[in-house]
């Protein structure tokens, strides 16, 4: 097990009360909760605040705080949890082609995700990559599609390597490719540190939320909500700091942080939009 690592605070915080054997069943029970109960989010980055990787930072933050975070906080915890469950576990790390801008297609390996092995076979998982997080393990295997409690999702060798993408609106696309290279800690470190650092990174700059709920996926961005269901995506806009924090609240089931800092970021996040929409009308 993990050392320092409490799987008991860990399963009750996602609500899992079952079998604990590592089994298929298991794996798939708990990768279906995670991203259902622990919201993506990026407000220590939006707010200017380190983002810690190490075992008592991450429970303190998700599994007691009641925060989320991002792909290296989420798929570092679910790690964790997979060990102490009797997982063998490989961490791995992806490039981002979803959203990518198409003058450079091809951008560092900056996304986390996991290589899971259960019943002697190998399954990708993944609960940090936003509104477009897995809600199922993946097999390791190609060219066949996989249903998942939402979208199907397959794995299309590339490079020795693999692309994942999600069949969304009727379309395949691609969110992401990597290889089975595996990876330490201190190759997130780098990227986290980035992320969370340098003047122009989109984390830094706007605001993300993201969870699972049995009706559907909920995704922020900056003042923009968009609740996708399987008849259809709702479009909402928040007007103000103060529906910005409601939302995050109870849309998003994030503990916010007791801090003047966050209603400050959240009015400048509202300015940018609001100046951004009068320059598009």
């Amino acid at each position: 097990m993990p050392a320092g690592f409490d799987v008991d605070a860990y399963l009750d915080r996602i609500g899992y009360s079952g079998p604990r054997t590592p089994t298929l069943d298991l794996l798939n029970a708990i990768h279906a909760l995670h991203p259902a109960v622990i919201p993506f989010e990026n407000l220590n980055p939006l707010l200017g605040w380190p983002v810690a990787l190490d075992v008592e930072s991450l429970h303190k933050k998700m599994v007691a705080g009641g925060r989320g975070g991002w792909c290296f906080e989420h798929n570092t915890l679910f790690r964790n949890a997979l060990e102490a469950l009797g997982f063998p576990v490989t961490s791995l790390a992806a490039r981002v082609l979803w959203g990518a801008p198409p003058t450079n297609p091809i951008g560092p390996r900056s996304h986390m995700l996991l290589l899971v092995t259960a019943e002697g076979r190998q399954y990708i998982a993944d609960v940090g990559f936003g509104g477009n997080v897995l809600t199922a393990p993946l097999r390791l295997e190609a060219n066949v599609a996989q249903p998942t409690p939402h979208e199907a999702h397959r794995l299309l060798p590339l490079d020795h390597g693999f692309v994942l993408e999600a069949c969304i609106n009727g379309q395949w696309s691609a969110l992401y490719r990597f290889t089975l290279e595996a990876q330490f800690p201190s190759d997130y470190e780098v990227s986290n540190w980035f992320l969370c650092n340098h003047p122009g990174s989109f984390f830094r700059n706007t605001l993300l939320g993201a969870i699972v709920k049995p009706e559907g996926r909920y995704a922020l961005r900056n003042t923009q909500l968009a609740i996708h269901r399987a008849d259809g995506t709702e479009k909402r806009v928040l007007a103000g700091a103060d529906a910005l924090c409601s939302c995050l609240e109870n849309d998003f089931g994030i503990a916010l942080p007791e801090t003047t800092e966050l209603k400050t970021a959240l009015k400048e996040v509202v300015r940018r939009d609001s100046a951004q929409a009068a320059t598009q009308s």
